[in-house]
């Protein structure tokens, strides 16, 4: 090497600027591997979507045979007039009650028609009877 003072600084310099690029290579390079690994992390993920779009649109439509039977409610309006009165009360109710929430006098001929309707409802599956003489909707 060269016993020149000027030369032998100008040397260390290249040598400490080619460490310091070296350990910035190093570096940058980690830093794409890290990049290139969440890239195909993002590539695999939306490459999922896409599958599961394409085969989302492919299924068939259900048809209305594949949906559960609803219990078919009597027609005539005291039946949704009940119902109705349930939902509102929130809670299992007797016979009188429902009498009494849907303005009707406290007769045994009204109490005993209410509760005839309430059995029916029952046998279809509309509500349930908890207790003897305690009516209630399913979801209650």
């Amino acid at each position: 090497m060269s016993e020149n003072p000027q030369v032998a600084a100008i040397l260390d310099h290249i040598e400490t600027r080619e460490r310091e690029l070296g350990e910035q290579e190093g570096q940058l390079r980690d830093r794409i591997e890290e990049i290139t690994r969440q890239l195909g992390e993002i590539e695999v993920e939306s490459e999922n979507l896409r599958i599961t779009r394409k085969t989302l649109l492919t299924l068939p439509l259900p048809s209305p045979a594949d949906e559960p039977d609803r219990p078919d409610i009597p027609g005539h309006p005291a039946y949704q007039q009940i119902l109705t009165a349930l939902a509102d009360a929130g809670r299992p109710m007797r016979a009188r009650d429902l009498c009494q929430a849907l303005d009707l006098p406290i007769l045994p001929k009204n109490t005993e028609g209410i509760r005839a309707k309430l059995k029916r409802l029952v046998s279809r599956g509309i509500l349930t009877e908890p207790e003897t003489g305690l009516f209630a909707r399913p979801d209650a």
